[in-house]
């Protein structure tokens, strides 16, 4: 088994990478890049107010624009760093320091979970279907969690599937971007509208 975090991994090659990923995006904002397609998206999934979990927060890219949008936001990012900087430049919403394969969060739950940024191939093999489980039984009855990343990290789109299914999650919506072009085979990104799967009732 692998239980090697990708995250840890670049951090330990290289202690000044949290740094310049903050920088990277804080420089692309100044220069007026759009970086929120994937808010925009969640957003448009979500109830006025929704209660929504930005897991892998990093930096709060995501998390600041649907604060900003009137959400209950709550942002959890294992690295330290990168939850001063949510902390400091977007204090709307609520950021913790947390691994996600431990996410217990208080709370009846919520409306949504978004975990952008390629995070689900940062995670350690062995912990993936336990995040996801950790998604499910951090989700509302109704709501949805939404990953999105890189089918060419590693991480390919069927084992996620199964992991997910193995998790109790079933695909809602498959789709090759955040801006709503579906998935097909051989797509180089997915995007993954996942639901609580419903207990069986056939006798």
């Amino acid at each position: 088994m692998n239980d090697t975090n990708g995250w840890l991994a670049l951090l330990k090659e290289n202690p000044g990478h949290s740094q310049w990923y903050i920088d990277r995006f804080r420089k692309l904002a100044e220069e007026g890049a759009d970086l929120h397609g994937e808010a925009r998206l969640i957003d448009a999934m979500a109830g006025r107010g929704a209660r929504i979990l930005d897991a892998g927060c990093g930096p709060g890219r995501v998390g600041a624009y649907l604060a900003e949008a009137g959400h209950d936001v709550t942002g959890v990012d294992l690295d330290p760093t990168l939850i001063a900087a949510a902390r400091t430049d977007h204090p709307g919403a609520q950021w913790l320091v947390g691994d996600l394969a431990d996410l217990d969060l208080p709370g009846d739950g919520f409306d949504l979970i978004v975990c952008a940024g390629n995070v689900m191939t940062f995670l350690a093999p062995d912990t993936r279907r336990t995040v996801l489980g950790r998604f499910k039984r951090h989700l509302r009855t109704g709501g949805r969690a939404v990953t999105g990343f890189g089918t060419d990290r590693g991480y390919p789109p069927e084992q996620f599937l199964q992991d997910a299914e193995a998790a109790g999650l079933t695909p809602q919506l498959l789709l090759s971007t955040w801006d709503l072009i579906p998935y097909v085979d051989g797509s180089e990104f997915l995007v993954a509208v996942l639901t609580p799967r419903l207990p069986d009732t056939a006798s």
